[in-house]
């Protein structure tokens, strides 16, 4: 079905200025962190969780790490279709971005993981990624490393026995929970009008107007469901059954988690298998398979516009290796 979206400069600054900031519930500001009750913040166990996030020797051959396939300095996605792992094995799924990724409601493409500290766990043993045997392998790497030793005291200050698998996942997903990217976007939805451009608003009523905010909404604006792939029109490759192949229930063949749209522009190839290379391709490809509708040019031209705020700084402390504190810096033989 051809829909023509028709949201002129005038009418979205006069639809904004009826119904005010009530408008944006479906694109709710991104907060500077996002705490669990369940894993507080302390500076040591961040400071843990950003050393073990560069860690490299957290892989068998001590050459992959967190970064390598979700690297901070490129928000937080590595711009492959699919990740190179182990002995330089593909992945099956493209590698998301890690920003903003503790907002979503589950993580993995097909949620089987239900938070950053259990996601954690899953590419440190994975036999494609990095590989490590078991959760025991990685504990004696890290007990083998002095400084790491003292840095699981500092960060679990009280336990017997701190260098456990269940607490390097745990600070890993307290150093994930900093890393959101606040944009122009939430500028504008506290309140500072002048922080995007009347296209950018346009653009913003486009999204709308065609019925976007459906599945993506919330802080990360998407993430907090599962969609089928093809609600509208049948996906054209659906090989790939997502959350059916962790479940194995008829109503989940080929749903996927919705993915964010914050830094949308910088983390491309789209969709769970990474075939998209471009923004534009993605947007259309969305209003035709999920909303059955042929967007025009100009209907993308406009929502790609509303993209751009949607893009924010990445947190300088963060994006690059720390220094290894003594003790961190000495390197056991690689797992065979």
């Amino acid at each position: 079905m051809t829909r023509i979206i028709t949201i002129t400069i005038l009418s979205a600054v006069a639809v904004f200025a009826q119904h005010g900031p009530g408008m944006m519930r479906a694109g709710q500001p991104i907060p500077s962190e996002i705490p669990s009750p369940a894993n507080p913040f302390t500076p040591a166990k961040v400071d843990l969780g950003r050393m073990l996030y560069f860690e490299t020797r957290l892989s068998k051959n001590q050459k992959i790490s967190c970064n390598t396939c979700h690297p901070l300095g490129s928000y937080g996605a590595d711009g492959k279709r699919v990740s190179t792992g182990q002995g330089g094995q593909e992945g099956n799924r493209n590698s998301p971005t890690v920003y903003n990724a503790a907002a979503h409601f589950v993580q993995f493409w097909d949620g089987r993981a239900s938070d950053v500290e259990e996601q954690a766990k899953g590419p440190v043993l994975n036999p494609v990624e990095m590989a490590m045997p078991t959760g025991d392998s990685v504990v004696r790497v890290l007990k083998s490393i002095p400084g790491y030793v003292t840095a699981f005291q500092a960060a679990f200050p009280g336990e017997s026995d701190p260098v456990t698998f269940d607490n390097m996942a745990r600070a890993i997903g307290v150093f994930e929970r900093k890393l959101t990217t606040p944009s122009r976007w939430d500028k504008f939805a506290g309140g500072d009008h002048a922080a995007i451009t009347q296209q950018e608003m346009r653009g913003w009523m486009t999204f709308r107007h065609a019925g976007c905010t459906t599945c993506h909404n919330g802080p990360a604006i998407g993430g907090t469901s599962f969609q089928k792939l093809g609600a509208s029109v049948a996906w054209p490759q659906p090989s790939d059954q997502g959350r059916y192949e962790v479940t194995k229930a008829e109503a989940d063949r080929l749903m996927f988690k919705v993915p964010s749209l914050r830094n949308v522009e910088k983390t491309g190839p789209y969709f769970h298998d990474g075939r998209v290379r471009t923004v534009e391709d993605a947007v259309r490809l969305m209003g035709k398979h999920q909303l059955g509708i042929d967007l025009q040019d100009s209907d993308i031209e406009s929502i790609t516009a509303w993209f751009h705020t949607l893009t924010g700084p990445l947190p300088q402390e963060y994006i690059h290796p720390p220094k290894l504190p003594a003790g961190t810096a000495e390197t056991p033989k690689p797992l065979e």
